[in-house]
Order: C-alpha cells, then structure tokens, then sequence
C-alpha cells in the first residue's frame, strides 16, 4: 500500500467529525406581538383655538385638606371616648354600672352649729376619710362654689375625677390636715405620733425656694445678643413708664414690688437675692437665716392657708408668688390687709390735689390688690417674652393659662372669707 493512502485512512479514522444540528426556524413574528387593548385606534382630531383669556385654574388635588384631617381625627378620638366610656360603664360581667347615673337631683347648702354642708338631696358629701366635709361659717363663698361644683355633674363617675372637684378635692385636703392635728393633740403619749400631712407639705413647698420662678432671671444682655431686645408686642402690655430693653430688665420690675412688700410686712429682715448668676445653670441657694424664717412661718400657717400654699406654689412654680396672693386674700391676716389699705388712702389723699389728679391718683383698692391675673403674670413673664416674640402654640400656651388661672381661683376661694 503505498505511504501516502496509509497517511489518509488514518487521518479519516482519527480526525473527530463536526456534528451540524438543523436549527429550528424562528416563530413568526405575528405569535409574539400582543394588544394590550381592544378597541380600535382613534386619531386625535385637532380643533381650531378660538378660547380668548386667561389659563382655566389648575385641578383641585385628590388628597384631602388640613380642614378634613382635623375633622377625621376628632371624629376619631369621640368614637374612642365613646367606647372607653361604654366599657367603664359596664363591669366585667356585662352590667350596667351604677356609678355612671346621678342618683341625686338637688344640692343644697345647710348650716349647721359646726359648718357648712353640702348634701346631695339628704346624702352629705364625704371626704376620701369618711368623714362630712364641712366648712367654716367664715366661708360661705367656698361652700356654694363647692355646691355647683357637684351640681354641674352628670354622674357619680365623674366625682372619682378630681379634676371634675378641684375645691372639694382642696377642702378635702384641708380638712385632712385639721383631723390629723386633732388626732395627735388627743394621743396619748405612749401611742406613736401619726404621719402629719403638714410636714410633707412644708417639705414640698420649702423645695421650691432655691428654685423660685420669680428668682430666675435671665442673664445680662450683651452689646451682641440681638434677641434680648423687647418686642413690640410685650412693651405695650408692661406697666412701665419706659419701654424696658431686656427680658431681664423685665424680670426685676415683676419681682421687686413683691420681694419689697415680702421682705418688709411678712419676712421682715429676710435676704432674698436672685438664684442665677450670669450665664450659670446651677441656682444658688439662699441665706440660712431667711430660710429658717420661711419655713417657720409656713408651719405655723393654719391648715387651710397651708392647702391653698401648697396648690399655688404648685401651680406658679414660686413660693414667693403664692405667698404674695395668699396674704392679700387670706382672712388671717387682716391686720396686714387694713395696714396696706390705710397706706393707699393716706398716699391718695396726699396726691388728691385737684379733680385730674384725684382721677390718676384715686384708683380703688380693688385696681391695686394683687390678684389672680397679677399672680399669674408674675410666675409666667419669661413665657409672654416669648409668645410674644414668637407667637402661641395653639391648644397648649392658651390651654396653659387658662388653667393657671382656674387653680389660682380656687386657692382665693378657699382662704378667703366674709370676717
């Protein structure tokens, strides 16, 4: 065989031969298109512009307005109200619950040889001890501001909330003060003195010297601090002569009138300085020697003006503040009362020069007293520096005050008094 066959058989064996696979033909192109609608295509018909005028306005957005939302939500938290009240009503078996039913229909205010008393038809309100709420015969005011708190009521439910009897909730406290007195007057001395109301009192009230808001002012303005300027607002509410320039300035016209009249006719000799210094955080206590005398004449109050402290101090964050109300409505102290009024009389009658002047200078006491507006603007200055600078939070700064006003009410309800 000649060499060059041999070479081509084994070239044919051992040489792989390439496979070629039919390749399938594509689909046609009409298998893979689909209409993604059915009704047939219309061409826009172009019409001629003939509208003369301005642009029509722009569609009202889908969303609703701020107006709906407020409405959707209140409508929400009445329909939660609701429910909580349904399910308080009801006890855990399904029964109606008496509480939610009055079960009195008159109030009445009666006098008796140891107080007023209030009773619900022939029911006599009770204090959380038990015992029959009554009140002085000085304080007739107080017991029928206490017979309208209950008649305003709907229901029994309503007197669990104190919020709903602020001045029977406060008598009550009050009261609580006189029995746990004559409990331990009448003690024997082998028995362990009871837990007195008094000394709590005077240790929540004594906390809030050191940090008196009528003590907090704000520290001295400087040639670069532009927001310590007055706003326009705020200088036609201050009773200066001068527009003042600073919220510090402020500060100490609304102290000075009440720690002059504190430190001379009340405190006499007390040291009251201010608790801030400068640019400092950390307040400054005051002298020894004036608060030893302030606690000692807080625990020597009667029980009823050491309640009526205990719930300003609360409410205006300043001792200073409730004192300064306390003594000018309570009726345990008329001397001081008739002391200050026969000063206003003597100083008017001295500027009673002619018929202008006795107009300006003739004011009544009731213009000058220091009442529950003065109170309130005295603890709460900083906070009118910024309402007026920044405008109100509405349901909040509105809310606030109010509420201020409604306890400083309540406390010269109850120390006041017809003696």
């Amino acid at each position: 065989m000649p060499a060059n066959n041999a070479k081509a058989i084994v070239k044919s064996v051992f040489t792989p031969r390439r496979v070629t696979r039919a390749r399938t033909p594509p689909p046609p192109v009409a298998h893979i298109c689909r209409t993604l609608h059915n009704s047939s295509r219309q061409l826009a018909t172009p019409l001629p512009v003939g509208v003369v005028g301005p642009a029509p306005n722009p569609p009202p957005p889908a969303t609703p307005q701020y107006g709906e939302r407020i409405s959707r939500r209140r409508k929400q938290v009445e329909m939660l109200r609701q429910a909580k009240e349904l399910r308080s009503s009801q006890d855990q078996k399904g029964r109606a619950n008496p509480l939610k039913k009055r079960f009195w229909k008159g109030v009445d205010v009666k006098e008796t040889p140891h107080g007023y008393q209030i009773f619900l038809d022939s029911r006599p309100v009770r204090t959380p001890h038990k015992t029959i709420l009554t009140i002085p015969l000085s304080k007739p005011h107080l017991a029928h501001a206490i017979a309208l708190e209950w008649d305003l009521l709907t229901s029994a439910q309503q007197a669990l909330k104190t919020h709903n009897i602020p001045l029977t909730s406060l008598t009550s406290h009050a009261d609580a003060i006189l029995q746990q007195e004559a409990a331990s007057t009448s003690a024997s001395a082998s028995s362990p003195p009871p837990t007195h109301t008094r000394d709590l009192v005077i240790q929540t009230v004594m906390r809030y010297l050191d940090t008196d808001t009528l003590l907090c002012w704000a520290p001295e303005p400087t040639s670069s601090s532009a927001t310590q300027t007055a706003p326009p607002q705020h200088r036609t509410r201050t009773r200066t002569r001068h527009a003042p320039s600073s919220l510090r300035e402020i500060q100490r016209q609304t102290a000075q009138p009440i720690l002059a009249y504190l430190t001379t006719r009340v405190w006499p000799g007390a040291d009251l300085h201010p608790v801030l210094d400068g640019t400092s955080i950390v307040p400054k206590k005051q002298p020894d020697r004036s608060t030893k005398m302030i606690r000692g004449w807080v625990a020597g109050l009667p029980a009823y003006e050491l309640a009526a402290l205990e719930r300003a101090t609360l409410a205006t964050k300043s001792l200073l503040v409730a004192t300064r109300l306390l003594v000018e409505w309570s009726e345990e102290f008329r001397p001081l009362q008739q002391l200050q009024q026969q000063e206003e009389e003597e100083e008017e009658e001295e500027h009673d020069g002619g018929e202008e002047e006795g107009e300006v200078g003739g004011a009544t006491r009731s213009s000058r007293r220091f009442g529950i507006d003065e109170a309130a603007e005295a603890c709460s200055t900083e906070v009118s520096w910024q309402t007026a600078m920044w405008g109100e939070v509405e349901d909040t700064h509105d809310v606030d005050r109010e509420d201020l006003r409604r306890q400083l009410g309540s406390v010269v309800l109850l120390v006041g008094g017809n003696r």
